[in-house]
């Protein structure tokens, strides 16, 4: 079972370099987070970086980041600045799923988001919020996520699909 194979947990501050390199690995150059600014995320909203550490090798494969916000709207901002992090706040802004490529296709990416979306609706938030590109919206239905459309997110040069999941209506 894929969940015995990994740890899910916070991330911790020396695992954030290694977040900052997967980040590298799994998006095009121009749709990747800076480094620095992944790191930052790390140590600013730990709660909210969910990482999956293979219990074999003791690396990080793949985690999933956002920020916590009152906000219920996507806005690149969220990528680079994290004074937007509200700790208490109701829903939570998505800004990276990032499996390495030796562990696609094994069901991790299902497994960190599932166990993403039990802890914060434990925590009582409200909703989830992601931008991804059209391509992948099929698979985000499947996680229980409605496409809203277009986004008003740039990011990249690209055109985002907005998408939310309510977690505690």
């Amino acid at each position: 079972m894929i969940t015995d194979r990994f740890e899910f947990r916070d991330i911790r501050p020396e695992e954030s370099d290694q977040a900052a390199e997967i980040e590298q690995i799994v998006f095009p150059p121009h749709e990747a987070v800076f480094p620095d600014d992944v790191r930052e995320h790390a140590y600013v909203a730990p709660d909210c970086f969910l990482v999956a550490v293979d219990r074999e090798t003791g690396l990080v494969a793949g985690f999933l980041y956002g920020l916590a916000t009152d906000e219920s709207a996507f806005r690149d901002e969220f990528f680079t600045d994290v004074s937007l992090h509200v700790p208490d706040g109701q829903n939570i802004i998505l800004l990276g799923l990032d499996v390495l490529p030796e562990y696609q296709g094994q069901g991790l990416g299902r497994a960190i988001m599932t166990e993403y979306c039990r802890r914060e609706k434990a925590k009582g938030r409200s909703k989830l919020i992601l931008t991804c590109l059209e391509n992948l919206v099929g698979m985000y239905e499947k996680f229980g996520f409605v496409d809203l459309g277009i986004s008003g997110s740039t990011w990249g040069g690209e055109e985002w699909h907005e998408m939310d999941l309510t977690l505690n209506p």
